[in-house]
């Protein structure tokens, strides 16, 4: 039998541990909602009046940092992933960096989330990451925030308000694109619309910009889908697979492999028509070249760059700088007769890459060398 003295003593231990637990807890529960601004106003644009603003404890550097990516079979991946190795690369960036770290998991969820968990156990200061699946992040963000991990999330952001999102207005983008067409055919019309990954917040949220915007014009629409993963070689075969099958379209939208669709309507002589889609450079240069012959464009979308934005971020954090919990960042847009060559696409480079991979506002750009001279493997 327990004495009371023992048992008093026991309740004291147990109760102190309990404190203990608590207050380990709470040193890492996450950041600090506070007031704003943020530290850089300007490049750190909250995302409505009501976002959050975060303040992380300030850990002193060198910085172990982690880029953990899904899919990454499409130029704008491969381009994404070297920009973010050359903004690495930068002096004033790599001054503050240990180590910078890159894995590409592809399609698999899985396999992402694991890779988040692995940094996080090795511990990594902070991880940034181009969800494959939105959803399946939540037990992530917890353990993130549990281990006082920053977690800065772009492009495919969380669905949360518990770590840092940092985007540009997917469904807003496509309603830029919608609403272009729907001023191109004012009696509305048979529309092919190129999709994105399947699963991806970036690919659902332009997929109901779309549909939502011209739904709401009254007007008679047929919209036939195609999933073109954001990759040229894949938009081109499914857009020619859609036009033996259809034969006609009255307009055109193309998340991204915009060049290869652009190629499938020339291989099939289909007339040229309205058409909304990325900022692709082999795109743009089809619409500066075809613009008299009915290739009208909106061209719009948000440079690999803002991976350099996600990283900048990460690193404020880190210094206890205050940030906005979700920013948002600005569109390129080029429309039809605006398109230049040598000023907004390149007609003389390459086609496989995308143009406006810069945002001036966070003191953000690249030269063409920088980025190609990277690599895209895991690093």
């Amino acid at each position: 039998m327990i004495s009371k003295s023992l048992a008093s003593r026991l309740a004291s231990f147990a109760s102190a541990i309990a404190v203990s637990c608590v207050l380990a807890t709470a040193a890492h529960a996450g950041p600090e909602v506070v007031a704003g601004p943020s530290a850089d106003p300007e490049c750190y644009v909250p995302w409505t009046a009501d976002t959050k603003f975060f303040k992380y404890p300030k850990k002193e550097g060198p910085y172990r940092i982690a880029l953990a990516n899904g899919f990454i079979a499409n130029t704008w991946r491969i381009q994404m992933i070297k920009t973010a190795k050359a903004y690495a690369e930068q002096p004033e960036v790599k001054a503050k960096l240990k180590e910078f770290k890159v894995i590409s998991t592809g399609e698999d969820v899985a396999a992402q989330i694991a890779a988040v968990n692995n940094f996080i156990d090795s511990g990594y200061d902070a991880i940034v990451v181009n969800a494959q699946n939105p959803d399946a992040f939540k037990p992530v963000i917890k353990r993130a925030n549990d281990a006082g991990v920053v977690l800065v999330a772009f492009d495919n952001i969380l669905d949360t308000t518990d770590a840092i999102n940092v985007n540009v207005d997917q469904k807003g983008l496509g309603v830029l694109w919608a609403n272009w067409l729907n001023s191109k055919l004012p009696n509305g019309g048979k529309i092919l619309e190129v999709r994105g990954v399947a699963g991806t917040s970036v690919d659902t949220d332009r997929h109901n910009g779309i549909h939502e915007t011209l739904a709401a014009t009254g007007k008679p629409w047929e919209i036939v889908e195609v999933v073109g993963k954001w990759d040229d070689p894949t938009a081109q075969k499914v857009t020619a697979d859609a036009l033996a099958v259809h034969k006609k379209f009255d307009g055109v939208t193309a998340q991204g492999g915009s060049t290869g669709t652009v190629q499938a309507l020339i291989d099939a002589k289909h007339p040229f028509v309205p058409m909304g889609a990325e900022t692709e450079n082999g795109f743009r240069t089809f619409c500066g070249k075809y613009s008299k012959e009915g290739l009208v464009c909106s061209s719009a979308g948000t440079g690999p760059a803002q991976v350099a934005v996600a990283i900048k971020t990460a690193i404020d954090a880190l210094e206890g700088n205050v940030v906005p919990q979700s920013i948002k960042l600005p569109l390129a847009i080029v429309e039809d007769p605006d398109f230049k060559d040598g000023e907004n696409y390149y007609s003389d480079q390459s086609p496989n890459f995308f143009v406006g991979n810069a945002f001036p506002t966070c003191g953000i750009n690249f030269t063409a060398q920088e980025i190609m001279g990277q690599s895209e493997a895991n690093q």
